[in-house]
């Protein structure tokens, strides 16, 4: 299960990313027409069939470090990046209406949900997400504000220019081991 994170200027300028792949086991959700398919199937639509219904095949695995396999519809890094753009107009729409700092699931794009934070600066925190943790992501995007103020702070950092402390990259990838 993987968690990509982009802190976004008010001009939608990227000056963070992160991505982190979580240990914490998902829930599983089996398809009934994926779970009717046979695995070892030679059939030409075997593959948009099970890719239709949402099901991972062996082709689509990654390797993770540590040994481990995540199973993630096979995007790289560049559709993960094409799925946050596409979603700012959906956050904007949503701040439009709401108050809130925390929008919760603004957007869904295949097994992707994309969640927002925005600041009183107008930053958005980003974060497209597989499975569904309010209260783990409300508490991440938190410590990530709080960690981005910190870094705000400093004399030495310009605002809206990307950060590349590596204090402040340690303690997002803790806070995301920790709520993620």
């Amino acid at each position: 299960m993987s968690h990509h994170l982009f802190l976004l200027s008010p001009s939608d300028t990227p000056i963070y990313s992160l991505t982190h792949y979580s240990t914490k086991l998902p829930q599983t959700t089996t398809s009934t027409l994926s779970s009717n398919l046979p695995t070892w199937s030679t059939s030409a639509f075997a593959g948009t069939l099970t890719a239709l219904s949402g099901a991972s095949s062996a082709t689509q695995s990654h390797h993770v470090q540590g040994g481990g396999v995540r199973m993630g519809g096979g995007q790289d890094r560049h559709v993960i990046q094409m799925v946050a753009n596409a979603s700012l107009d959906v956050i904007e729409d949503v701040m439009r209406k709401e108050s809130a700092m925390y929008l919760k699931s603004v957007d869904k794009f295949n097994e992707w949900t994309v969640s927002a934070f925005i600041t009183p600066g107008n930053m958005k925190f980003i974060l497209l997400h597989e499975t569904k943790n309010d209260d783990g992501i409300r508490s991440f995007f938190h410590d990530v504000w709080e960690l981005y103020l910190k870094t705000m702070l400093n004399p030495f950092h310009t605002a809206h220019s990307p950060i590349r402390s590596t204090v402040f990259d340690t303690r997002v990838r803790a806070s995301a081991k920790k709520y993620l």
